[in-house]
């Protein structure tokens, strides 16, 4: 079932919900961070920029399409669990989105070349993935076969690494198995164990919860589980955990045909509040007297950080996806309020005669949608700057980063793409609903399904406090400051650059100021860090401020990404340009602007706070809150 979308002034039309953004797309890839230059110089073989503009084009036409198409009918009419059977069934509409995707193919850019895959800049995979997940949230989960199998063909032994490359030739699925009922967010508290075999098999046993695609149905012909399980043995902990790939059916191992049924089985779907045709399974193994035969992946005892491979690629999915939710979101809004004829002119308020105008008019839904575009587009441009980081030759051009660096860099960013990412966007998609007024609130139009879809991200792979003191003890304090530094520094290059010919001079102020407030923020938590060895109870005053000063950076870093642009969008201006696009880079400059006025001076807000932090709350009773 196609959404069906409503204008307050005209009849009903079919269309698709979705709304691509493919301008802004290529704005970012070949006018901002320039891949254009590494495609046509054949860095990525027949991938050149106009191969590229075409993919993009091609992506953009099947989101809009077969993917968006089961959109509101996978909400009203979600996938069934089929208990007796231990299965999920897929509704027909979904299963022809999911048939669609596969079909596509486009899972194969960025894979290994070893298992089948087409090299290209994860700018651009990333930019694909955008489309594809945003367009349908919960049929991305039927397609994560391919990552699982990429990270499987990576880190597993030789065996391991042909059934990653025929398992992916053949559509298997695939999911990450961390979640335990009693072990959420303290992952080396997982219980499930896993027992040697003197075949050099496995048996796990134990229930994980909140799998997502745990089961696919008959979409895909079998699926593998990666799975962290504690060996009988092994010490307590993370550093306990070992990565196990278990089958749902068991095959040959060379030629992969399906054999017997293995003892891992769907014990429960969950019933959401968003994304209800994305299977979230309780899985149980080894509970029958089948065993759930594992095998341990790489041969080496080393899960944690093998499985870190996975959740850094689903963190940056995470943020990719909250971000196109919000430029959909945003385009619905600002179609909706071109077309919304409501009141007359602020200017006009006193004469009951003055024409009534479009709601584009009034100046808080000039303000609302300004915020919106803002977010959109700056967490867009942060996504695709972190994913430059993904490439070494990527990273040295845009920012003249190493491998090594890039690396630090793209982990330093990963937070702000995931936390920042899904909170901002939430937030702002309830602008997007405002902007529609009462119709927001109604399923005739799609936001209030995006608004419950895109919840879920700010809970995904690591809650915001998770992200946030991830970013300042691994990323900054253990990193010693080195990826930050060199990020702080662009941003410098950027401030003290002449370009635009002083047309951005004032943002630029603005831009300084914020990345001091950043720069002292930072030296405030190091300071309560230090001081947490002689009282512990300063590393409180972290965890108070540590979600505050991850959106700080995060502000700082799409200020600094819009003026980028703003910059670059002077630089087209000042060229003969066409009409529409004068006016998409008329959009950037003032959007920018608008951004580096209204929120980098509310950094020096979080500065203050920071500074002045206390451990009152702390010692507040339990009983008195």
């Amino acid at each position: 079932m196609e959404a069906r979308i409503k204008s307050p002034n005209t009849k009903t039309e079919k269309m698709s919900h979705y709304k691509s953004n493919v301008r802004d797309i290529e704005f970012n890839l070949f006018e901002v961070l320039g891949i254009g230059e590494l495609l046509d110089a054949g860095a990525y073989g027949d991938l050149d920029t106009d191969t590229v503009r075409n993919i993009l084009a091609e992506v953009a036409r099947l989101a809009e399409g077969p993917v968006a198409a089961s959109f509101a009918d996978a909400d009203r009419n979600p996938v069934e669990f089929d208990a007796p059977n231990h299965a999920v069934v897929v509704p027909e509409p979904l299963r022809k989105t999911v048939e669609a995707v596969n079909e596509a193919g486009w899972s194969r850019l960025g894979l290994p070349e070893g298992m089948g895959g087409v090299p290209a800049p994860a700018p651009l995979v990333w930019a694909i993935g955008e489309m594809l997940v945003a367009a349908n949230g919960s049929a991305s989960f039927f397609n994560m076969g391919p990552l699982m199998a990429s990270v499987l063909y990576t880190i597993g032994n030789e065996q391991q690494k042909h059934w990653a490359k025929e398992g992916f030739e053949r559509g298997w699925a695939g999911t990450m198995v961390l979640t335990e009922p009693d072990a959420g967010s303290d992952v080396g508290a997982g219980r499930t164990k896993a027992i040697a075999q003197d075949d050099g098999t496995w048996h796990i046993e134990g229930v994980k919860r909140f799998i997502s695609g745990g089961d696919v149905g008959d979409t895909a012909e079998n699926l593998f589980h990666l799975v962290l399980a504690r060996p009988e043995g092994a010490g307590p902990g993370t550093k306990g955990l070992s990565l196990f790939y278990v089958p749902k059916s068991h095959f040959d191992s060379e030629t992969l045909e399906l054999g017997e049924r293995n003892g891992v089985y769907v014990t429960g779907v969950e019933h959401k509040m968003g994304l209800k045709s994305s299977p979230t399974c309780e899985l149980t193994f080894g509970a029958t007297d089948v065993p759930a035969v594992g095998w341990l992946v790489g041969d080496v005892h080393n899960g944690i950080d093998q499985m870190f491979r996975v959740i850094e690629n689903a963190r940056m999915g995470v943020g990719t996806k909250a971000t196109g939710t919000l430029s959909t979101g945003y385009l619905n809004a600002l179609e909706y309020a071109k077309e919304r004829i409501q009141g007359a002119d602020l200017t006009e308020l006193t004469n009951k005669t003055a024409p009534r105008v479009a709601i584009t008019h009034h100046p808080d839904v000039r303000r609302s949608l300004a915020m919106q575009k803002a977010y959109a587009e700056g967490l867009r441009a942060v996504y695709l700057y972190t994913a430059a980081h993904q490439n070494a030759d990527v990273a040295e051009l845009v920012s003249g980063a190493d491998a090594e660096l890039a690396a630090r860099v793209n982990d330093l960013l990963l937070p702000i793409v995931k936390g920042v990412g899904s909170e901002k966007a939430y937030e702002l998609l309830t602008e997007s609903l405002q902007t529609l007024g009462g119709s927001g609130y109604l399923q005739d139009y799609p936001i209030e399904q995006y608004i419950r879809d895109a919840k879920i991200d700010t809970l995904y792979e690591g809650t915001t406090a998770i992200q946030a003191q991830d970013f300042f003890f691994r990323k900054i304090d253990r990193d010693r400051g080195v990826a930050f530094a060199h990020v702080a520094g662009r941003i410098r290059e950027f401030i003290d650059s002449e370009a635009g010919n002083g047309r951005l001079k004032a943002e630029r102020v603005l831009l300084e100021t914020a990345l001091t407030d950043v720069q002292e923020m930072a030296g405030t938590l190091t300071g309560y860090l230090m001081a947490s060895q002689d009282q512990p109870s300063e590393l409180y005053k972290i965890g108070l401020g540590s979600v505050r000063f991850l959106y700080a950076v995060g502000d700082l870093l799409i200020g600094w990404r819009l003026l980028v642009q703003a910059e670059v969008a002077l630089a087209a201006l000042d060229r003969d340009a066409s009409a529409k696009d004068r006016s998409f880079y008329r959009g950037k400059v003032v959007i920018a602007s608008y951004f580096a006025k209204n929120v980098l001076p509310t950094l020096t807000a979080t500065r203050h706070i920071l500074a002045t932090l206390d451990t009152e709350i702390m010692e507040l009773g339990e009983e008195s809150f």
